[in-house]
């Protein structure tokens, strides 16, 4: 019955439920909706909400996952979704009535629909846009991880890894992940660690560098500790952190060349050149 409804009169029940959630929405929903293709994606979820009410459970759901998906890399926020459906479910209710649709014996049987399938509904898109949110944050923070510690070969037999930012265990880990695996891949002779990004070395900073260097050593390559700042080196020092095992220079300028001469090379001026 109320199925039936919806679809006869589904182009006047859209029109005013996109009025309405134009009306509702906040300057900061509006910015990031209103331009994204707003009335495409409207129109899909109250097909989806067709189809809900249906039964038509596996379109529904294929549907329903991929719709999710699309609206949490839209940026969509989760409450805008769920109060869509809750101004939907009253928009059909008002229209309703306002076509003379209901009456007192069918009233609780239109609520009762109404009721199910949008609480129904509602309890789905929450979990799929969850879930479809948590896949999309494990992948853009893996993403980051291994963006955050690259290992770059500068000559032969010498690579750098660029530390920017705080070190946590999490990303200790991958550091030490990357540098085995680069180090491994590139032949390196030499790593060189640039600290120069870094902004605090604490014990336990220290702990997982001096780790880095052993393993390092450990598949028969050298390590150097590279742009420690003197106010780092002054750390360091007051929290008697043990580097000597860890070859150190103040700039990675200056590790370049150390490393150049650790592999018997070095860079000289060409003759003729101001």
């Amino acid at each position: 019955m109320t199925l039936n409804y919806i679809q006869t009169n589904k182009d006047a029940i859209f029109n005013e439920w996109v009025q309405r959630l134009k009306e509702q929405s906040d300057e900061t929903v509006s910015n990031v909706i209103l331009d994204q293709n707003f009335t495409i994606y409207s129109n899909e979820l109250i097909e989806l909400a067709i189809l809900k009410i249906s039964g038509s459970v596996d379109v529904y759901e294929t549907r329903l996952e991929d719709f999710s998906d699309r609206v949490v890399r839209l940026g969509w926020p989760l409450r805008f979704v769920v109060n869509a459906l809750d101004v939907l479910s009253d928009v059909i209710y008002e229209c309703m009535v306002s076509d003379d649709y209901i009456s007192r014996e069918n009233q609780a049987e239109v609520m009762h629909d109404l009721n199910h399938w949008i609480k129904a509904m509602i309890s789905e898109i929450i979990n799929d846009y969850t879930t479809s949110w948590e896949r999309t944050v494990s992948n853009q923070k893996i993403a980051l991880q291994e963006l955050s510690a690259p290992l770059i070969p500068i000559f032969e037999g010498i690579t750098v890894m660029p530390l920017v930012g705080t070190i946590d265990t999490d990303r200790a880990r991958q550091i030490m992940e990357n540098l085995l695996q680069g180090a491994v891949k590139h032949r390196s002779e030499v790593v060189l660690i640039d600290i120069t990004g870094v902004p605090v070395v604490d014990t336990m900073v220290a702990h997982h560098i001096i780790q880095a260097a052993d393993a390092v050593h450990l598949i028969g390559a050298k390590c150097m500790l590279v742009g420690i700042r003197a106010e780092i080196a002054q750390t360091i020092v007051s929290l008697g952190i043990d580097l000597n095992r860890v070859i150190t220079k103040n700039t990675l300028k200056a590790g370049v060349e150390a490393a150049l001469e650790m592999t018997k090379r070095k860079i000289v001026p060409l003759e003729g050149q101001n």
